[in-house]
């Protein structure tokens, strides 16, 4: 915390030294006070941390309406909820104040507002009422959990009012599929998380390719896998017993990718120390051996896969995982570049 004080954002994430200038966008993180009747910082508190860490574009607080009226739900009579309306309404008022206030202050920050809403028709006033106050730039949020057709039919209505010189942000949204209509409809940036978190919080989409996902190599490492601890502290499982079967999977991965072993041979290793460590009874063997059929980290170019080879889709400590997370953005950047280029 001091040093990123000390040091600004920028320095703490080794982005000085680009060729260019990376922007970095902060928020409050408006899922982790979901619950709470108002969000719970104040103007200054906010402003100070963006000011303070340097920033180049900072969101108002924001409170999410977590409700949908599709057309659908409209005919069959469900109305909208006190608490959408009110939340709305909070959302506006904090980010004409939030505005008035980073003015006063000169802050170095670009400031963004959030238009919340429960139907395009919301959306669409939530966008007119934030331009009125002064905003350019409008992010776009809560809208994480609709399906493609109402997402499609929000922006289509926010953009029917969105000035020449507003640009829109997508929050926690990516869709590359529609990037030709989010750009005709004046979305200019976006961001998503989704792409790193599912290498490690996934079931099954953990290594991406422009065509598809495989299912990483699940080896966990016996002292620090918690639930695999505690089974052996219970003296359900023979430590040693998992310790070997560990150390088997990971010399045979690395024989398999070395041309030393054969996909057989190594799905059943995993499997074997797939039986000792989840007391679900699940057997990925077919995922398995599909991943290592395909061997999808040797066709690979980005820099990660390059450098470790098989190491990137084995499945144990949270650096090995993030390293994958960082192979998957670098995928999702190509598939953008793709989606960019075609519309163009």
């Amino acid at each position: 915390r001091e040093r990123i004080y000390r040091n600004g954002a920028h320095d703490f994430y080794r982005l000085k030294n680009r060729r260019r200038h990376l922007e970095i966008m902060g928020d409050c993180g408006a899922f982790t006070y979901v619950e709470e009747h108002e969000p719970p910082y104040s103007l200054e508190e906010v402003i100070d941390f963006y000011e303070g860490v340097g920033l180049d574009l900072g969101v108002s607080m924001d409170h999410i309406v977590f409700g949908y009226l599709s057309d659908a739900q409209k005919k069959q009579g469900r109305e909208v909820e006190e608490d959408w309306v009110r939340r709305q309404a909070l959302t506006i008022q904090i980010a004409a104040d939030f505005l008035k206030m980073a003015r006063k202050r000169r802050c170095g920050f670009t400031p963004l507002a959030v238009a919340h809403g429960w139907s395009p028709e919301s959306y669409q006033q939530a966008v007119k009422d934030l331009q009125k106050i002064g905003y350019q730039r409008i992010a776009l949020g809560g809208m994480v959990p609709l399906r493609s057709r109402d997402v499609l039919d929000v922006i289509s209505a926010t953009a029917d009012v969105r000035r020449a010189t507003t640009g829109f942000h997508l929050l926690g949204l990516t869709r590359t599929e529609f990037m030709p209509e989010f750009a005709n409809a004046g979305v200019t940036s976006f961001d998503s998380t989704s792409p790193f978190r599912q290498s490690f919080m996934d079931n099954k989409d953990n290594y991406h390719t422009t065509t598809t996902t495989f299912v990483a190599l699940r080896v966990p490492q016996h002292d620090g896998n918690p639930a695999l601890r505690r089974r052996i502290q219970a003296g359900e499982i023979d430590q040693q017993e998992a310790v070997d079967a560990e150390r088997k999977c990971l010399k045979i991965l690395r024989a398999f990718d070395a041309g030393k072993a054969t996909v057989g041979r190594t799905v059943a290793a995993l499997r074997s120390y797939e039986k000792i460590y989840d007391a679900k009874g699940a057997d990925r063997s077919d995922d398995y051996r599909r991943t290592l059929e395909a061997s999808p980290w040797r066709s690979c170019k980005c820099g990660i896969c390059q450098d470790v080879g098989i190491e990137v889709i084995i499945f144990r400590g949270a650096e090995r995982n993030k390293r994958r997370g960082f192979h998957n953005l670098s995928v999702f950047r190509r598939r953008l570049n793709r989606a960019v280029n075609t519309h163009r």
